[in-house]
């Protein structure tokens, strides 16, 4: 059976004995031409449905296409730029790997001088605020004739108020003077006035009246800047102005050698430049840094005996004194060489925390009161002091001639006890 194919069997009256075979003949189905039109027509209206899909798609997106068409990059405009670029990087790159690094070419005489050159204009300038001061001084000779002596030194404009110029110079310039005249970087001569001194660290304050000064002196002058806290360190190039060789107005350029240095003095401990600086043991002036601003005062006195370069104290560790020299205040004086007793000294060799005396000056207001060397101040006039910086503070919070308690800590037999003590402020002479 093959499928579903009708199969008819003829069998011939003549030709078919008893036992003649069978033979088969398969007839083809009728073809159904009504069901063929059906399935063309149902093919027919897909193909419409599938065209009109895509037909309203490209309608929606055409749009949106032509709308993004300008925003997209153009690939192969930068697919050439990145190549280029990454030729360029990789060019660079074998270009650095080739190229020999360039070697620094050695400063010539010419480099030097132009260092030189810039380095004095700013000292130059800095010089309109160098002023000469000289001292007269009456004296007499063996037959009794009167004459007039003269010593000279420099001084530093540092400030100006209340109608006055503040002139920093030294005492010893000064010293037994009945007159004492300022001499102007334009020569112009005034008559000044000594406000107070120092007489611990030397130095003194002038004042010279606005009012008589001319025009062109106040124009020729300025005042020195005054530089902030923690502006020099080692190897800082700084300008030495004012006499450090002897000579007013000198310009001398040179480096910081050390700034750890310090020198103890009574009452205070003071931190000290060291430079390579040639000077005489006489010199006197001031540091400026490469802004022109003063840094330090130039203190030979403060020199090793053996050094021949100039020596400097920081500033700012002496404007507190400066000040109330300017304000016409007298400098309290203890008389007592200090140093602080840190926590680590404390505990290495058993000793209260405070300001030890190392020192004792003869005839000081410390010595009369009683204080000793080995004692530990630990408050004075009430407030209590922990440090070397703090006890300077203090003092120079206080009035000369007045009484106040100091209070120590003094080693006995049986250890460390308090006392306290009272102590006429003295002035330094």
């Amino acid at each position: 059976m093959h499928g579903n194919a009708n199969i008819i069997v003829v069998m011939s009256d003549k030709q078919q004995p008893k036992n003649a075979f069978v033979r088969e003949q398969i007839k083809d189905k009728p073809k159904n031409y009504k069901r063929m039109w059906v399935r063309l027509g149902e093919s027919a209206a897909c193909g419409g449905v599938f065209a009109l899909a895509v037909c309203l798609v490209l309608l929606f997106m055409i749009p949106v296409l032509r709308q993004e068409e300008g925003s997209v990059p153009d690939t192969g405009a930068q697919d050439s730029q990145q190549a280029s670029v990454e030729e360029t990087e990789q060019g660079s790159e074998e270009k650095e790997e080739t190229q020999t690094p360039e070697e620094r070419q050695p400063m010539t005489l010419d480099d030097y001088q132009q260092i030189q050159t810039e380095l004095y204009a700013i000292g130059n300038t800095a010089n309109k605020s160098i002023v000469t001061i000289t001292g007269v001084v009456s004296d007499t000779d063996w037959f009794n004739n009167s004459y007039e002596r003269e010593g000279q030194g420099c001084g530093t404009i540092i400030g100006e108020s209340g109608g006055k110029l503040w002139i920093l110079t030294e005492k010893k310039t000064i010293k037994d003077a009945a007159k004492i005249k300022v001499t102007f970087v334009n020569d112009a001569v005034a008559e000044a006035k000594l406000v107070g001194y120092d007489g611990n660290t030397g130095l003194a304050a002038l004042t010279v009246d606005l009012e008589d000064l001319e025009d062109s002196t106040r124009n020729a002058i300025t005042v020195m800047k005054t530089a902030g806290l923690n502006t020099i360190h080692k190897g800082s190039i700084v300008i030495a102005l004012g006499s450090p060789l002897g000579t007013n107005y000198s310009i001398l350029t040179g480096t910081i050698t050390a700034t750890n240095n310090e020198i103890s003095t009574p009452d205070n401990n003071y931190s000290v430049y060291t430079t390579d600086i040639v000077a005489s043991e006489n010199g006197s002036g001031v540091l400026i840094n490469m802004d022109g601003e003063l840094v330090g005062v130039v203190m030979q006195s403060y020199s090793a005996a053996s050094a021949n370069t100039l020596t400097a104290v920081e500033i700012s560790e002496l404007m507190p004194v400066i000040d109330l020299l300017f304000a016409d205040k007298e400098v309290p004086y203890f008389g007592v060489h200090i140093s602080t007793v840190t926590q680590h000294i404390a505990q290495k060799y058993d000793i209260p925390k405070g300001v030890y005396i190392k020192k004792v000056e003869m005839d000081s207001p410390a010595m009369d009161a009683g204080l000793q060397s080995g004692d530990v101040i630990r408050s004075v006039a009430g407030q209590e002091v922990v440090s070397a910086e703090q006890f300077r503070e203090v003092l120079l919070q206080l009035t000369p001639k007045e009484t106040y308690s100091v209070t120590v800590m003094r080693e006995g037999t049986k250890g460390y006890k308090k006392i306290t003590c009272k102590l006429k402020a003295g002035v330094l002479q």
